[in-house]
């Protein structure tokens, strides 16, 4: 029998659903700043430190790689102990190893709080989806998750913010002190998953390994969805200012088309995640993606294969694809949960988005090197907007996710 139909799904939202998703997307915003937090800082906090410039990239990776152990290891947690307990330790880490790096004396030090701090990011994203996910009533639910996606770029934008007010790095990390208010709150507010309580007491632990062979399908399907949609996605977002600046002579010039072009992806970003939800209700999940990844792969054509000259027509195109961005991942936070029941989702989808994330840092690593042999950055953009193409073709013939699995 289906586990997941044994247990009560929420029909109506009630004071209690609006406080739950209040709480999850302000942890979901505090995930963004925190990442971001180093990026925006690094300038200072380098000379500060008495590092050089390749300790950045230490101090990048080490958080990156925290965020990857976060994902994998919360969804975990969060199958065996719970949503609320597993988000207020994610969120706890978020807070108290950002705040310990107020007192970094060295970069390694900085390195190995920020690896921590990753590693609760991680859990952040994963466990508020999941949670989001049982306790909402289904109509609703894919634009609950569609306004939780756009929360982190808001984040990444409170992190420029807080550039312009605060000047100390130091000061700066301070930010850590709300993450560790928002878990308290967490723990005495939230309610626990009763879907999710259902399961546990029904569901033995031998039948929650992911790679069950009823689960493994899916599991392979969604991680190859994600990890081509991430994949298009950062090479797109990483390259897109280099690929303008060969459109122009004037450094002045294209430093301002530079600006504006990533201003619209962040843009686009929120609104397709904020769109996506009601794009979901109307047009149905897996046809919304369909669309989304064909729209992808048309829009990085326009962008990249029509221009030779910068033209004010770039603007537009670049807000179509990141418009696209934002719907597909928008709606893959709905859909990658709903691929595998509740005794397994935490764990499944932490490994689905995740691997995602390892597969995208390598495969990104390797746009520059695609340059010499496509003879352009315009070509190898295209070339890797056929990842596109691929997550179209997993989820033409990805089994249907529903509220059911």
């Amino acid at each position: 029998m289906n586990q997941v139909l044994m247990s009560p799904i929420p029909e109506t939202t009630d004071r209690a659903d609006w406080r739950s998703f209040s709480l999850c997307f302000a942890c979901y915003v505090l995930g963004g700043t925190v990442s971001t937090l180093l990026s925006v800082f690094l300038p200072v906090i380098l000379p500060d430190l008495g590092a050089e410039g390749s300790s950045g990239a230490v101090l990048n990776a080490a958080f990156l790689y925290g965020w990857v152990g976060g994902g994998l290891g919360f969804g975990l947690i969060a199958d065996r102990v719970g949503r609320v307990r597993a988000l207020t330790l994610a969120t706890a880490l978020v807070g108290f190893f950002t705040l310990l790096s107020v007192w970094s004396t060295s970069w390694p030090m900085l390195a190995g709080f920020r690896f921590m701090a990753g590693m609760g990011v991680g859990g952040v994203l994963v466990v508020t989806t999941i949670y989001l996910s049982e306790i909402w009533p289904e109509r609703g639910r894919p634009v609950v998750l569609g306004l939780l996606a756009m929360s982190f770029p808001v984040g990444i934008v409170l992190a420029g913010s807080l550039n312009l007010l605060v000047a100390q790095w130091r000061q700066a990390f301070w930010l850590g002190t709300i993450p560790l208010v928002l878990a308290l709150l967490v723990v005495n507010w939230l309610p626990e998953s009763t879907r999710w309580q259902t399961i546990r007491q029904t569901t033995s632990t031998r039948d929650q390994s992911l790679w069950q062979p009823q689960y493994r399908v899916n599991v392979v399907q969604g991680s190859i969805i994600f990890s081509a949609v991430l994949i298009g996605l950062w090479a797109v977002f990483s390259w897109t200012p280099s690929w303008v600046q060969t459109l122009f002579t004037s450094d002045v010039d294209a430093r301002q088309a530079r600006g504006l072009t990533m201003m619209l992806f962040g843009m686009g970003g929120i609104l397709g995640g904020a769109l996506s939800g009601f794009l979901v209700n109307r047009f149905g999940m897996r046809t919304t993606l369909l669309a989304t990844f064909a729209s992808c792969l048309l829009a990085c054509w326009l962008l990249f294969g029509t221009n030779r000259v910068f033209s004010p027509i770039i603007y537009a195109e670049t807000a179509l694809l990141s418009l696209c961005f934002g719907v597909s991942q928008g709606t893959l936070s709905s859909f990658i949960p709903l691929l595998f029941p509740i005794a397994i989702r935490a764990t499944a989808s932490g490994f689905c988005f995740n691997i995602g994330r390892i597969l995208t840092a390598t495969g990104v690593f390797f746009v520059g090197s695609l340059v010499t042999v496509f003879g352009g950055l315009d070509k190898a953009l295209i070339f890797f907007s056929l990842t596109f193409a691929l997550a179209f073709i997993a989820t033409w013939f990805s089994r249907q996710a529903t509220s059911s699995n």
